[in-house]
């Protein structure tokens, strides 16, 4: 998908490109949806949509789903989620650090981020607040 392409899709769900003039083959473009405070960055390589970064909505009333294999993203506690997706056949790769990867399905799930979302007792995050979804050489956090 070209860059033009990718954008106007973002448009169509309600998200803005940040910088109108993004030109025909942009690095990224971050496109932001303001109402939701949620943001997303589209990157490109030679002006093709190779991955997005997709960062989670700091309204928590927000009217926004995200769904990977028909599971809410961001609204799904992370532990459970990963069950859920392991039940689903897919390989999860967990780590200490905050940061887990599905290889199968090029995506790593994050929730370390330095907004202030929703908290266990302990001050963990309940939910992951970053996925990345690519299509390029998809190497694991530690670069496996």
């Amino acid at each position: 998908m070209s860059a033009r392409e990718a954008v106007e899709a973002a448009r169509d769900l309600g998200f803005a490109p940040s910088e109108p003039d993004y030109g025909d083959a942009p690095g990224q473009v971050l496109c932001e949806h303001s109402q939701s405070q949620t943001e997303f960055n589209l990157g490109f390589t030679k002006g093709v949509l190779t991955d997005i970064h997709v960062y989670r909505f700091r309204v928590e009333e927000a009217d926004l789903t995200f769904l990977l294999d028909g599971l809410d993203i961001f609204r799904t506690p992370s532990e459970e989620l990963l069950e859920r997706l392991e039940e689903r056949g897919h390989t999860v790769e967990q780590n200490d650090d905050g940061v887990d990867t599905l290889p199968d399905l090029k995506v790593i799930l994050s929730n370390e981020s330095s907004f202030e979302y929703p908290a266990d007792e302990e001050g963990d995050p309940i939910y992951f607040d970053y996925a990345l979804v690519t299509s390029v050489n998809f190497q694991g956090p530690r670069g496996d």
